[in-house]
């Protein structure tokens, strides 16, 4: 089944009350002014901007990462597919539904089960405390130890990607108050990862690669 080019449905899960907030976009009016995507809660939005060169530009809250994530797509890929998914770049759970209506929804119940056994696994409750007093939690040492095993396991395994040409990048990671930057030597692309919760180092320890920008 081929998508009308010209509307798809657009989802994402609220970090702070574990909603899924689900909305139509026509091309129409994505073009004529930025989208907002606003949870009932009040507490998460997803911008989308249709730009002059034709991409559509995304900003995603995220259920792992204190700030949300930056996506670019071209429009054809944005309305023109049954089902699109964007993950966190931690983690391999999918942050961002794009697609055929009941894809999307199907999609985001499936992810929903995956969270709450990710949750249980923490010791978390619910979602709602996902976020709560993050400017005032201190990194847990065993946070670092984590973060920095899989980086130097991805680093081993040659699955950390930069700019460089045949795989010829020289990393390097760089402790931060609140995030791990993991940086090219020669080509200067570089990711942040955060520190910041045992649930973010959770995320990232299932990460199959990294790949900086």
């Amino acid at each position: 089944m081929v998508l009308d080019q010209k509307q798809t449905t657009v989802a994402y899960r609220c970090p702070h009350c574990g909603a899924g907030v689900l909305s139509a976009v026509g091309l129409f009016a994505l073009s004529a002014d930025m989208i907002k995507l606003k949870c009932d809660c009040g507490h998460s939005e997803m911008t989308m901007v249709y730009s002059k060169d034709g991409k559509v530009r995304l900003s995603v809250p995220c259920i792992f990462c204190p700030s949300p994530h930056s996506f670019t797509l071209s429009s054809s890929l944005f309305f023109g597919k049954d089902l699109f998914l964007l993950p966190c770049p931690y983690s391999d759970v999918n942050i961002c539904f794009i697609g055929e209506t009941n894809m999307v929804k199907a999609e985001l119940a499936r992810t929903e089960l995956e969270l709450l056994d990710i949750l249980e696994e923490n010791g978390v409750g619910d979602f709602s405390a996902l976020h709560e007093n993050e400017e005032k939690m201190l990194t847990d040492p065993q946070i670092f130890d984590i973060i920095m095993f899989v980086i130097h396991d991805l680093e081993a395994e040659g699955k950390i990607k930069c700019r460089c040409e045949h795989d010829d990048g020289e990393f390097e990671a760089e402790v931060l108050d609140d995030a791990i930057r993991v940086s090219c030597k020669k080509c200067g692309a570089s990711q942040r990862i955060p520190t910041d919760s045992m649930l973010s180092a959770h995320a990232f320890l299932h990460c199959d690669s990294l790949h900086l920008e």
